[in-house]
């Protein structure tokens, strides 16, 4: 089995890339999805994270609210305006990390019993400032024009480009520069062009990934 890391900077289109992988036969997982399913009531995390930023966190049902962690994770402004708050994201990951690798371990290990040939690919932002490349056979890094991320990124938390490129700067503060992920990669995909443009990308390096797996 291929162990494969997809990674890139935050609104590089991963996702997007990761769903076109998966339609050519990749299995693919989302550590973010995986994230989520951890911080839910009851479940691994929960617990840890609440304690550690604050019941603020909480939605009235008692599960949490992913804004309002990324907003004490990333520093966020406070209301009003003043001082941002300091980055907390360091010791979000420390948290939940652990419980995410964990994860993902069980999930490639019960890909690579169900087919030996798998490429099993893995969805992650930060599996390069994590320090777990090692983990993975080859890494696809994506990347995308400043221009294009920002407007992605305004659309997705429905902000004015001011707004948006403000809240972007301060994430991709805790973020490697995509210059540096790039040099690390096996495989680059270029995602500010077209749809088009980036499968064509998808379908060449899909070919060398069977070829590794088998």
């Amino acid at each position: 089995m291929l162990r494969v890391g997809l990674t890139g900077g935050i609104a590089c289109g991963k996702t997007a890339v990761g769903e076109m992988f998966a339609a050519r036969g990749a299995h693919v997982i989302q550590a973010d999805r995986i994230a989520h399913e951890l911080m839910q009531p009851g479940g691994p995390v929960y617990n840890q994270v609440v304690l550690h930023f604050g019941r603020q966190i909480l939605q009235p049902d008692g599960r949490i609210n992913r804004q309002k962690l990324a907003q004490a994770a990333f520093g966020a402004p406070p209301a009003g305006g003043g001082t941002t708050t300091a980055p907390r994201v360091e010791e979000l990951n420390r948290i939940v990390h652990p419980a995410v690798i964990a994860s993902q371990e069980d999930w490639m290990a019960d890909i690579q019993r169900r087919d030996p040939h798998a490429i099993a690919m893995v969805e992650a932002a930060l599996i390069l400032e994590a320090g777990v490349r090692h983990r993975f056979d080859k890494l696809v890094v994506v990347t995308c024009s400043r221009e294009v991320r920002l407007q992605r990124f305004a659309q997705r938390l429905r902000l004015d480009l001011e707004a948006a490129r403000q809240e972007m700067e301060r994430r991709m503060a805790a973020q490697m520069p995509d210059e540096e992920k790039a040099s690390r990669a096996d495989y680059v995909i270029d995602n500010s062009g077209s749809l088009a443009d980036t499968e064509r990308q998808v379908d060449t390096i899909m070919l060398e990934l069977r070829k590794a797996a088998n």
